[in-house]
Formats: C-alpha cells, sequence, structure tokens
C-alpha cells in the first residue's frame, strides 16, 4: 500500500518564536513544514516558488494585512488551503477571511494538540473554528439573503460616493484596500499618519461605511462594477 505523502505547509508569521513554536505544533509524520514567510510579499513569493499544499497564515503582517494575501493567492491558486492562525476573534475578519476562501480560521490562544487537529482537519475536507466563532459563521449565514440584498444596495450608493472623493482620498482607499495601515500609507503617500487618519475619517463618513474593512470591500465592489 503507498502512503499519502505529507501535507507540504507554509508558515506566515512576522515573529520568529511564534513560528517555531507552530512547527513544533504540529511536528508530525503526516506534516512537513515547508518554508516560512514573515511579510504578504515573502509569503506570494514562496507560495508561488514552493507550491505548498496548505498555509497557516497570520492576519497582522509588517507590509500587508494576510487578508490581502489571501485576495491575491486566490486567483493563481484556487486549490491551495489556507487556515488563518491569528490574535483577532473580530466577527468582521472571521467572515472577510471566510469570503475570501479561507478553510479555517483559528486564534493564538489555540493549544499546540489542537492546532495539530485543525491543520489534519482542514486537509480532511474540515472547516477549523472556535465554537463563538463558528456561532458567528452559521449566524451571518442564516441571514445571507436579505444581507446581501441591502449591501448590494449599499454598494451600488458606495459607487457615486467614491466618485466624489477627492484624489488624495481616493489614493488612501486605494491602499486601505489593499491590504495598508495608516503608517504604510503615510509612507507611501509622503505625508504624515495623522492626515491619513483624517482622510480615513472623512472616507468613512463619506461612503458611508462603519469601519476600513467595510470601506475597503465596497471600494473593490465599486471597481468590479466598473
Amino acid at each position: 500500500m503507498t502512503l499519502a505523502a505529507p501535507a507540504r505547509v507554509l508558515l506566515v508569521d512576522d515573529h520568529p518564536l511564534v513560528r517555531t513554536a507552530v512547527r513544533q505544533a504540529i511536528d508530525a509524520d503526516d506534516i512537513d513544514v515547508v518554508g516560512e514567510a514573515g511579510t504578504a510579499e515573502e509569503a506570494l513569493e514562496m507560495t508561488e516558488r514552493l507550491r505548498p499544499d496548505l498555509v497557516l497564515l497570520d492576519l497582522d503582517l509588517p507590509d500587508r494585512s494576510g487578508l490581502a494575501y489571501l485576495r491575491d493567492v486566490r486567483p493563481g491558486q484556487p486549490d491551495l488551503q489556507v487556515v488563518v492562525l491569528t490574535v483577532s476573534d473580530a466577527d468582521r475578519d472571521l467572515i472577510e477571511a471566510i469570503d475570501l476562501g479561507a478553510v479555517g480560521y483559528l486564534t493564538k490562544d489555540v493549544s499546540p494538540t489542537a492546532l495539530l487537529e485543525s491543520v489534519r482537519a482542514a486537509r480532511a475536507g474540515g472547516l477549523p473554528l472556535p465554537r463563538r466563532l463558528g456561532t458567528s459563521l452559521i449566524s451571518r449565514l442564516a441571514g445571507d439573503g436579505s444581507r446581501a440584498e441591502a449591501e448590494a444596495a449599499d454598494d451600488a450608493t458606495a459607487v457615486a460616493a467614491i466618485e466624489r472623493l477627492t484624489p488624495r482620498e481616493r489614493q488612501v482607499l486605494e491602499l486601505i484596500a489593499d491590504g495598508r495601515t495608516d503608517r504604510q500609507a503615510s509612507e507611501a503617500l509622503g505625508i504624515s499618519v495623522r492626515t491619513v487618519e483624517a482622510h480615513v475619517s472623512s472616507i468613512l463618513r463619506a461612503l458611508p461605511a462603519s469601519n476600513r474593512a467595510e470601506a475597503a470591500r465596497r471600494y473593490r465592489a465599486s471597481i468590479s462594477q466598473a
């Protein structure tokens, strides 16, 4: 009988100590950690070069968010499995990660044993989630019909609002949608972080959007409708 090849796993986290702990937690005969990345751009390059089966992905990366990595990697590698491993237990991060194709979402308080089991579950077609986050996702799915109609109407309104933004506000919005932090946006545009924060506040009022993630989603929706 031919044994199945070990699952090839890429670790993406900007903290070397965290990567070491994760590597130790999932050390098993059926798992082969083929690489480690500390930034989203490094992760994209290594994903293309190493072709892992599964990526354990932190959302808080120094160059771009893990959500931006998810958006960028999906078109070229639709079969890649990505399990988010992050400190954030915010519903919006969970929902956007799943919407972008993540096959699991774990918080960093997960035990080593549970982490190993979750990686194996994802490889077997499961959707590893903490109980509370699973309840949030089920509630979201239960209300998807009416929510989708409301979001579509809001997105249509946002298209016109985005067209009325100033050129600088549109630049800031584009960087937000690309997963950049306020500091990264300030460095890219050569303006202060405080100025970026002021532009973000104006953008949220203009769209309107309740937070940066919603503003980014509406910007991407406006691009797809263009």
